[in-house]
């Protein structure tokens, strides 16, 4: 049941064997006795992809709370530990895993050196039990009102428009919002295929544009392509400061509009507040409070 749960959350064998579950084979071989054993297929396989059949989604969809269930009742176990161990499994966008994780999971693993940290990036928001993750980590006005939540990485975050300086000294560099349709834009796309605007605000004025460009790119690790075309000086690109950075620093990339760059309160850790966290969340929960 294990390995067919994993399977299905991961949408494959070999991706749920990157997950630490065992090898692709074992997993393949384990769902098959779990079919052989119920007398029905769950599994709809061919040589690209791997997805539920009706009967598999039922029975995902329900193993899923139970599984967590059972885990919650070993995690009792730990309790008589001198420190906590076992599998941590956090949900966060790319943007979080890019620039907000970093300094906390070092520390976090040093001093729990018992603890196995696996980290699911996803942009959507999800079941976080349906997905067999413990918590997740998103911003404030995507949480769901029955979960826990407390901050966690910096509380003030931007998002700021920026260009190689050889382009703007070739294209000019934007005076107004309005201005970027007229320059090649660098686009994110979310994984259900919406193209969110671009937003502006200034002196309670608030700005939305929708412009084109030579590059669109999903949301997610692709990012980091979207930054080296724009280093590359072929065009302008709208993304997190903290992403940035380094290429703002070195001076790779240089700001514009910079006065109607758009500030927000940062991300939270959020959990279900519907059954106890095992031990693993419960001592991430007071490194992050602690830092």
């Amino acid at each position: 049941m294990e390995a067919f749960l994993a399977v299905v959350q991961a949408s494959g064998f070999r991706e749920a064997a990157r997950t630490g579950r065992g090898s692709a084979s074992n997993l393949s071989d384990a769902v098959k006795r779990l079919e052989a054993r119920l007398g029905t297929r769950l599994l709809h396989r061919s040589t690209r992809s791997v997805s539920p059949t009706e009967a598999g989604a039922r029975l995902a969809e329900r193993l899923a709370p139970a599984m967590a269930e059972v885990h919650a009742a070993l995690d009792v176990v730990n309790l008589f530990r001198d420190r906590p161990a076992g599998t941590l499994r956090l949900n966060v966008p790319a943007n979080v895993a890019r620039t907000v994780l970093p300094p906390i999971v070092g520390p976090f693993l040093a001093r729990y050196p018992e603890i196995r940290l696996e980290v699911v990036v996803e942009d959507s928001l999800v079941d976080l039990l349906a997905a067999g993750c413990d918590a997740g980590i998103r911003y404030g006005e995507r949480l769901a009102q029955d979960m826990i939540a407390l901050p966690v990485g910096p509380r003030t975050q931007r998002l700021v428009t920026a260009a190689a300086p050889a382009y703007l000294d070739a294209r000019g560099r934007p005076k107004h919002p309005r201005d970027l349709l007229q320059h090649a834009c660098l686009r994110g796309q979310f994984s259900g295929g919406a193209t969110p605007p671009w937003e502006f605000e200034r002196d309670g004025e608030v700005v939305f544009v929708d412009p084109q460009g030579p590059l669109l790119v999903r949301t997610g690790a692709a990012f980091d392509l979207a930054v080296q075309v724009a280093v590359a000086g072929l065009g302008i690109i709208h993304l997190f400061e903290d992403w940035l950075r380094p290429h703002l620093d070195s001076g790779a990339l240089e700001a514009v509009l910079e006065p109607w760059c758009q500030t927000f309160d940062g991300p939270w850790l959020y959990y279900s507040g519907r059954r106890l966290p095992p031990s693993p969340l419960r001592a991430f929960i007071d490194f992050v409070r602690g830092v």
